[in-house]
């Protein structure tokens, strides 16, 4: 299980869009990742941007780094982003996406009837 403050490290991390797109791209060329090159092609990005990007994002744990010569290939840390997605899921939904629905069903009928509900 994931604590608060390592969510927390992993949504402020993912709050840049550059970093959110290197993710995304990571995630969709799982397992195998990309090396920094092919990231900065790929997004057109400068490969000084990048750098900065990357450390951040390997020290926030959300990339795996794996040196393969001169180069770095980069994997998306997939089982923390499971651990993250397990968290909200406890936290947030109290442990069933249904009570979520529940609750959004009973806002609405409340909505509908003017409040009344509330008032009573």
């Amino acid at each position: 299980m994931i604590n608060m403050h390592a969510a927390i490290a992993v949504f402020e991390c993912l709050s840049s869009g550059v970093r959110l797109d290197v993710y995304k791209l990571l995630v969709r060329n799982a397992p195998h990742g990309c090396v920094a090159g092919e990231i900065a092609t790929q997004l057109r990005i400068t490969a000084t941007s990048l750098s900065f990007h990357l450390k951040a994002m390997t020290q926030a744990n959300l990339l795996m780094a794996t040196h393969e010569g001169r180069y770095i290939r980069y994997q998306a840390n997939l089982p923390l982003m499971l651990k993250v997605i397990n968290f909200l899921t406890l936290e947030c939904c109290a442990g069933t996406v249904d009570n979520k629905a529940d609750s959004a069903s009973n806002t609405t009928a409340i909505e509908q009837d003017g409040g009344a509900k509330s008032r009573r």
